[in-house]
């Protein structure tokens, strides 16, 4: 027996199985985010089944059947979640939480989902030295989203990003350099629970609670928070979130922060679209973020 299967014989049946379907998952995100990518270009002019499915070369049965098993509806449901009538009605609900949140006297880390993602900083020496004397552990594993790459410490998580096809190095020394005088060892062991609770439910908040470890400037914090508010389902405008952190000339400055999140995923900056609807770039490939977005959608129908 290898030591993976050792490892495996060792898990819930249940946890198993949700391990089964993340890789599953992970198998079939590549052709997806193909389709998702071709579909959203030629969204105008409105291709059928077989125009979709002959651009990924296949045939229509077997594109249907790997969409829906991947999305769990059809191209058409999937795309039509993702209209830009829809993402118009999403950044008006999201807006709509933020004023809430701010009405409300929200200021602490994620306070409209605290039971489910619990924030701490690190402290302005800790991000001065980059997270100097701390191990991190990271690993890689499946996600409905491709493969993903996440780095824990034993204050929580403090970094989760997706790997592009033979880009592991690439992506470990993204999400590393954000942590200088940090240690590192690989611990696939380790992380896997984690990745686990992320992702046992796409589309929706994490089945079990996290711990995250920020470690970012004030304002970099501020405009992670404010993203930690904005639920499954709902955007927000870089405007929007410049309002919530009370600077609402900072839309530039803003952005910046979105892009610099350590956390992909669970800090959601691929909820944050263009005021117009279009949904923008998104570091980890718009093929992903559109993924992303659409399987929240359906998981949150209007």
């Amino acid at each position: 027996m290898s030591a993976s299967e050792a490892t495996m014989s060792n898990v819930p049946p249940a946890l198993a199985m949700q391990r089964d379907n993340q890789r599953d998952r992970a198998r079939d995100f590549a052709r997806m985010e193909q389709a998702l990518e071709w579909l959203s270009a030629h969204a105008l002019e409105r291709p059928s089944l077989d125009q979709a499915a002959r651009a990924m070369a296949m045939s229509p049965f077997h594109f249907q059947r790997m969409f829906s098993h991947w999305a769990g509806v059809s191209p058409k449901q999937f795309l039509q979640a993702l209209s830009l009538a829809c993402a118009k009605r999403r950044l008006a609900a999201g807006a709509s939480v933020l004023e809430a949140a701010l009405e409300a006297g929200f200021s602490g880390p994620g306070r409209l989902h605290e039971t489910l993602v619990n924030v701490e900083a690190a402290t302005p020496g800790e991000f001065k030295r980059g997270l100097a004397g701390v191990r991190i552990a990271y690993g890689f594993h499946p996600s409905p989203f491709g493969e993903c790459l996440v780095m824990t410490t034993p204050r929580g998580v403090c970094a989760l990003g997706f790997v592009r096809a033979g880009q592991r190095d690439a992506t470990r020394e993204d999400l590393a350099r954000r942590f200088p005088g940090a240690s590192f060892a690989r611990d696939d062991d380790n992380t896997a629970a984690t990745v686990t609770a992320i992702f046992a439910a796409p589309g929706k908040p994490p089945c079990s609670p996290l711990r995250l470890l920020l470690c970012g400037t004030r304002f970099q914090l501020q405009v992670w928070r404010a993203l930690l508010e904005l639920p499954p389902g709902s955007h927000a405008s870089y405007g929007d979130l410049a309002t919530r952190i009370g600077n609402s000339r900072a839309s530039r400055a803003v952005g910046s922060a979105v892009g610099a999140n350590p956390i992909a995923y669970v800090i959601p900056c691929h909820r944050v679209i263009r005021r117009t609807g279009v949904l923008g770039g998104y570091h980890w490939g718009a093929g992903r973020k559109l993924a992303i977005l659409g399987m929240e959608a359906v998981a949150h129908p209007l």
